[in-house]
């Protein structure tokens, strides 16, 4: 690691460390139940709200937390996420949406959850999907289960994601040999044990749906799918940028963790 890389680290460290008193002096005593629902929000604070809203509180006959990590921003997005009841981690400054998620990760390891499903703070996942994502992980047929927009329905109208979502599939299940319809959806169930196993290995800050799906599978987790209704974002713009930059930096990051992982 260079020094600039290590500043960068630890500067990132510092962030984290700073939330993680605020968090701690919150949540004294804190314990997750055995499923938690996981969202990472950056300045979404005309959606988070109805998210929270729309969030069940049991899911496979097991209780169902709601974990939200604000991940920096400068609009209400951490106040609406306290004022709803979500526990709450929140940045004081951005670090991108792979590094919330690597955190909540941790979270769900270190405070007792046995399952978790992410979900996006955008409104384009319908909370009520939640037990489908559980069930093939709680009845021990898989510990990761994507939710797949070509095998359910996309209302979305955009042509160029949709085309990207079939060609990232055939090259992601080319290189680990898996079958899958949707390797670029965020929304999923996970075992965290799976996760303990592999969060020590995820390095990206952002475009991390297919870093964490071929660590996985490179590793010999059971994945598997199962539909999905994929709504169009309810207010505001994509953080993910115009579509050939996400997809150059979505590739980027598929070829290398193959790389690493092969």
């Amino acid at each position: 690691m260079s020094l600039e890389q290590q500043r960068l680290a630890d500067l990132r460290q510092l962030v984290i460390d700073e939330a993680r008193q605020e968090f701690d002096a919150r949540y004294p005593g804190l314990r997750f139940p055995k499923a938690v629902a996981l969202i990472c929000a950056y300045e979404e604070e005309g959606n988070i709200g109805d998210v929270l809203d729309k969030m069940p509180t049991q899911a496979c006959g097991l209780d169902l937390a709601t974990v939200v990590i604000v991940d920096g921003g400068n609009d209400r997005t951490k106040e609406i996420s306290l004022e709803k009841g979500a526990i709450t981690f929140a940045f004081p400054v951005n670090l991108g949406h792979g590094v919330a998620l690597q955190v909540g990760y941790r979270l769900c390891v270190e405070f007792g959850a046995e399952y978790c499903v992410t979900l996006d703070a955008d409104g384009q996942n319908d909370p009520a999907e939640i037990p489908a994502l559980l069930g093939p992980i709680v009845s021990d047929e898989a510990d990761f289960v994507v939710a797949s927009r070509r095998l359910g329905q996309d209302t979305t109208t955009d042509k160029t994601r949709k085309a990207g979502v079939v060609f990232f599939s055939t090259i992601m299940n080319a290189m680990t040999g898996a079958k899958l319809t949707d390797t670029s959806n965020g929304y999923r169930g996970l075992r965290v044990s799976m996760l303990a196993d592999v969060v020590g290995r995820l390095q990206q800050e952002q475009y991390q749906t297919a870093e964490l799906l071929i660590t996985c599978l490179k590793r010999g987790w059971r994945v598997t799918e199962c539909p999905t209704l994929w709504l169009p974002r309810q207010s505001g713009t994509t953080k993910k940028g115009k579509n050939w930059l996400f997809g150059l930096r979505y590739a980027r990051v598929v070829f290398a963790t193959w790389w690493r992982e092969r």
